[in-house]
C-alpha cells in the first residue's frame, strides 16, 4: 500500500476519464484538483470540482465555498491549510457539462479507484463532512434522499456529519429546512473547532 505522499503524483497525473471528458460539451482534459495531506484533521468529502475549481486548481474557491466556510465557522486561511483540511471529492476532476449546459455527474470510476487509498493515507482525521448525495452514498452507503440523510445527522457514525451542498441553488432547500441552521449548524461549528484544536 502506497503512503499518501507516494500516491499523490499518480493521482495528480490520473487520466482515467480523458475520453469521457473529451466527449463532453467542454471537451476538457483531466486536471485533478488535489488538496490532501496526511496531517489533515477534517475531511471534506464532496461531489466534484466545478469549472472554477478546475480552472483555479483550488476546491470551493467560489460562492459555494464562502457559504461552506460560514457553515463551518472557519476562515479562508484555516480552510486552505493542508495540515487542517483534506478534500476528497467523489471525482477529482471537473466532469464537464452536458449538451444543455448542466453539470455532469462525477464518474464512479474515480471514487472506486481513489477513495479507499486516499482515506488510508489520512490517519489523523477527527471529523468527516459528507457534502451532497454522491458523497453520502459513497461514504455512508446512503439509499435515502439527501433531506432524509441530513435530517438524521444525529444517527451518522461518530465523527461524521452529512450536509447539503452549499451551492446557492440550494437556497430554497435551506428555507424549507430551517432546522439545518438552528439545530445542525451550531453542532457543526463546535465539532469543527474541536477537531482543529
Amino acid at each position: 500500500m502506497d503512503s499518501l505522499p507516494d500516491l499523490l503524483p499518480r493521482l495528480r497525473a490520473c487520466t482515467l476519464c480523458a475520453d469521457r471528458f473529451a466527449a463532453t460539451r467542454t471537451r476538457h482534459r483531466p486536471a485533478p484538483v488535489v488538496w490532501l495531506d496526511p496531517r489533515a484533521r477534517i475531511l471534506i468529502a464532496g461531489q466534484a470540482p466545478g469549472l472554477q475549481a478546475h480552472e483555479k486548481q483550488r476546491p470551493f474557491d467560489d460562492r459555494s465555498g464562502d457559504r461552506l466556510r460560514d457553515w463551518m465557522g472557519v476562515t479562508r486561511d484555516e480552510f486552505y491549510d493542508l495540515s487542517r483540511m483534506a478534500f476528497l471529492p467523489s471525482a477529482f476532476c471537473f466532469p464537464g457539462y452536458d449538451a444543455k449546459g448542466s453539470d455532469l455527474p462525477p464518474p464512479p470510476i474515480c471514487a472506486r479507484t481513489w477513495a479507499a487509498p486516499v482515506l488510508d493515507g489520512l490517519p489523523n482525521l477527527r471529523l468527516r463532512l459528507l457534502i451532497g448525495g454522491y458523497a453520502q452514498k459513497i461514504h455512508l452507503g446512503s439509499k435515502t434522499t439527501l433531506t432524509e440523510t441530513v435530517s438524521r445527522w444525529r444517527e451518522a457514525p461518530p465523527g461524521t456529519i452529512p450536509l447539503p451542498h452549499p451551492s446557492w441553488r440550494n437556497t430554497a432547500w435551506l428555507r424549507r429546512n430551517l432546522w439545518f441552521e438552528t439545530d445542525l449548524l451550531p453542532v457543526l461549528r463546535t465539532k469543527v473547532r474541536k477537531a482543529l484544536e
